[in-house]
């Protein structure tokens, strides 16, 4: 296969996409354009446009881009309606981040005139599908390079000497091994690797980035109200606040009440099971809330039916096929059910904990009326149970029959 002529970089300024930058320069003699997203990870970007241009990156081929709004509006928000966890527990904070840096990959490639773009995730885990596959569903004709995957710098005295061979800078705290590798966005913080490769061992303090130990967490609850509309959140205490500024102030809130703290061991699409430590302070609340207004708008059948096809929306994102057309379909379904999704859920937040303790709505389907236990006023009249009681009970009885029979 050719060399590619120019390739879109996902960088993030650090050593390991530092190292794929000139690797990709050594090894092809293409240009680079590099793509820096601020998904909210909390850190300065600022240096990545100079560590660039540090390795010969033109100015006009450098973006540095806030796609915090985007991200919250276009893929958590969406995502959230649907109320999805991977396995019951993970609320999806890599993943759902992938498809919008593989989307402004293909994007710029298609501005730029590259006719390939790189990531920097391993062959062992699951980032390298996602990206690939986001990338491939938009253009089904652009090339992906994954250096993990070619080069042979594979371990870290190697890549540690690419880095020095090339003057590229190397942190003081890079020289050694990692204690455990970090990603974050504004949804969540995940740490896997080194110290927390042993799940029967407890994961340090030290792990936790952006939440309290909740045995350290305020000894006083806080109350805080979401405003939902059509299944989004819309405000908090009353004031109404954009996509990524909410997400932030939950952050906020349940990073100083100890909430969203997850010790999970996932099964990797790659096949290979893995432990990591995930922080989702916000998310998690926003879950809580959301199911909580949903308790009074939605109809059984609805909610019921939304649930049942969760776990396969969650497994979609998780592996990859956020662009495939059957996550779109699903997402078609879960919007419909959003429609009545309008009102406002208030929570106590208090050690660890985020709990639904009120819901009221405009929409709501709750009726005091059918379900008091003093005087109903002839709302619901008990005897009707006793039909539908005997037809529901009628292949109950038949089933039993022919089983004693035979017994």
């Amino acid at each position: 296969m050719s060399a590619p002529k120019k390739v879109v970089l996902a960088y993030s300024g650090g050593l390991d996409t530092s190292i794929i930058l000139k690797w990709l320069q050594t090894e092809y003699g293409c240009d680079v354009v590099t793509f820096t997203a601020d998904l909210g990870q909390g850190e300065e970007l600022e240096p990545a446009r100079q560590k660039a241009e540090l390795l010969g990156i033109k100015p006009e081929n450098i973006y540095i881009e806030d796609v915090r709004e985007e991200f919250v509006r276009d893929f958590v928000f969406p995502m959230f309606r649907a109320n999805a966890l991977y396995e019951g527990l993970y609320l999806l904070g890599t993943s759902i981040a992938r498809p919008l840096i593989s989307k402004r990959l293909v994007e710029i490639a298609s501005e730029t005139g590259a006719d390939a773009v790189s990531h920097g995730a391993t062959g062992k885990g699951n980032d390298q599908v996602r990206f690939e596959l986001c990338a491939y569903s938009l253009n089904p004709e652009i090339r992906v390079i994954a250096p993990w995957r070619e080069w042979d710098l594979g371990s870290r005295t190697k890549l540690i000497e690419f880095a020095e061979q090339h003057q590229i800078p190397i942190a003081k705290d890079k020289r050694g091994e990692a204690p455990f590798s970090v990603d974050a966005n504004l949804l969540h913080t995940s740490s896997e690797g080194k110290v927390l490769e042993d799940p029967a061992e407890e994961a340090p303090d030290h792990i936790l980035q952006r939440i309290t130990r909740p045995e350290d967490a305020p000894d006083t609850p806080e109350m805080v109200e979401i405003g939902f509309e059509k299944g989004d959140a819309v405000s908090i205490n009353g004031e109404a606040m954009g996509p990524a500024t909410i997400l932030t102030r939950l952050n906020e809130l349940g990073g100083k009440h100890g909430i969203g703290i997850l010790d999970l061991v996932e099964n990797r699409f790659v096949g290979m099971k893995s432990r990591g430590i995930y922080e989702t302070p916000g998310g998690t609340i926003l879950l809580e809330a959301h199911r909580g207004i949903e308790q009074i708008t939605l109809d059984s059948g609805s909610g019921h039916l939304k649930d049942s096809i969760m776990p396969r929306y969650a497994e979609l994102i998780y592996n990859g096929f956020w662009f495939s057309p059957e996550r779109e379909m699903l997402q078609a379904l879960i919007d419909k059910s959003q429609e009545h999704v309008t009102g406002t859920v208030r929570l106590k937040l208090y050690k660890g904990s985020a709990r639904t303790v009120a819901r009221w709505s405009d929409h709501s389907l709750y009726s005091e009326a059918h379900v008091t236990f003093e005087e109903d006023m002839g709302a619901y009249d008990q005897s009707d149970a006793q039909g539908f009681i005997q037809l529901n009970a009628l292949r109950l009885k038949l089933l039993a029959a022919r089983n004693r029979k035979f017994k």
